[in-house]
């Protein structure tokens, strides 16, 4: 069942809160796990940011080819003492599944920023090129996975960064502007490395050649967000960073729209795995007998639950129902992992030779 707001209910809230922090009186962005060299600007904030977007805004959300080309676009946006700013921009689609037109109504952009003396008196002074991730459907499954972004921020710092942002697009040739409608920046995988003093890691791998304790709490994100859609072993939706190219890498999770938690209307788990619904829960990691070895993670996941329930409850975002069913959905897990029979089920799956948990799903390219 299909439960939570529509867009009209989103910005009827977002009028009434803004310009106040999206999570009300609690900033809970500010319990991200950064370190002290964190680049300062865009991502430091969880005021939703509005921005115009303008040029032949038609031909480049139509531009869904295999090798779309960048098209000359203005950003233009307010800084935090209400001036103005305008940068000269390209941006081109990007992505895969949403991308299709037959999938989702706007498809995922890449941003490309020009340097000049106003980018670097800007909020976007650190970027060179942004995700942009564009509402598929409606606004209600962008800011449900902006939040999943949100809860892993609260994990490790070894994570990418997202900021909320409020889009209009302005047309040149028609001369018409979109309602506004809501959008995610997502940080760079370089600026996410550089950030932890890591690099980025190309090569294949196994998960068994992951970080071993980094890879568990990580797996068990992806259970707790009821999230299958992602692999190491063809980099499906993970991107690797170490401390150097000898390292023993760190899987960093991102492209959330698939998971239960987001409920998309289009999400279906991948058909290898024969599961129902995207509400199922289903551990993806490497077999471990063992539970000892889950013992850090869920020590840590216990000590994390106020500030994870705490990320719905106090997101002003969010209608009653939604939040109600998301608490409901966390309970399952908090149950699940503090429940030894229950634990030994379903984080032991992977070792069943007679279920889907050692299923490798090759996905699709890299972005």
């Amino acid at each position: 069942m299909k439960i939570g707001l529509n867009s009209c209910t989103c910005i009827v809230l977002f009028c009434l809160f803004f310009p106040a922090s999206i999570f009300g009186q609690t900033a809970a962005g500010n319990n991200t796990a950064t370190n002290s060299t964190a680049i300062k600007g865009l991502f430091e904030s969880d005021k939703v940011l509005e921005l115009t977007l303008s040029g032949n805004t038609a031909d480049l959300v139509n531009d869904r080819n295999d090798n779309p080309a960048y098209h000359p676009m203005l950003l233009q946006y307010q800084d935090e003492t209400g001036n103005g700013i305008s940068l000269r921009i390209e941006m081109k689609t990007r992505g895969h599944f949403r991308k299709l037109k037959e999938n989702c109504f706007y498809p995922p952009l890449q941003i490309h920023f020009f340097k000049s003396d106003t980018l670097a008196a800007s909020v976007f002074s650190e970027q060179d090129k942004l995700k942009l991730v564009m509402p598929c459907k409606e606004d209600q499954y962008v800011i449900r996975e902006w939040l999943v972004y949100k809860i892993y921020n609260l994990v490790t710092s070894k994570s990418f960064r997202a900021r909320l942002v409020q889009v209009k697009l302005y047309d040149v040739k028609k001369r018409k502007t979109t309602a506004p409608f809501y959008g995610i920046l997502l940080e760079s995988e370089k600026q996410m490395a550089k950030r932890n003093n890591a690099i980025a890691i190309t090569r294949k791998l196994i998960p068994e050649q992951m970080e071993p304790n980094a890879f568990l709490k990580m797996a068990a994100f992806e259970y707790l967000i009821g999230n299958t859609d992602w692999g190491i072993q063809y980099l499906q939706n993970i991107k690797l960073v170490a401390k150097d190219s000898n390292a023993m890498p760190t899987a960093v999770p991102y492209d959330f729209d698939h998971a239960g938690l987001v409920d998309a209307p289009y999400a279906m788990p991948a058909e290898e795995l024969m599961m129902n619904s995207v509400r199922e829960r289903r551990y993806r990691g490497f077999c471990l007998k063992d539970m000892k070895y889950f013992e850090p993670a869920i020590t840590f996941y216990n000590g994390l639950k106020k500030d994870i329930y705490d990320l719905y409850t106090n997101c002003v975002l969010l209608d009653a129902k939604y939040i109600k069913a998301t608490l409901n959905y966390f309970d399952e897990f908090y149950k699940t992992i503090n429940d030894p029979k229950k634990l030994q089920k379903e984080f032991s799956y992977p070792c069943d030779k007679n279920g889907t948990g050692n299923v490798v799903i090759k996905g699709l390219k890299q972005d």
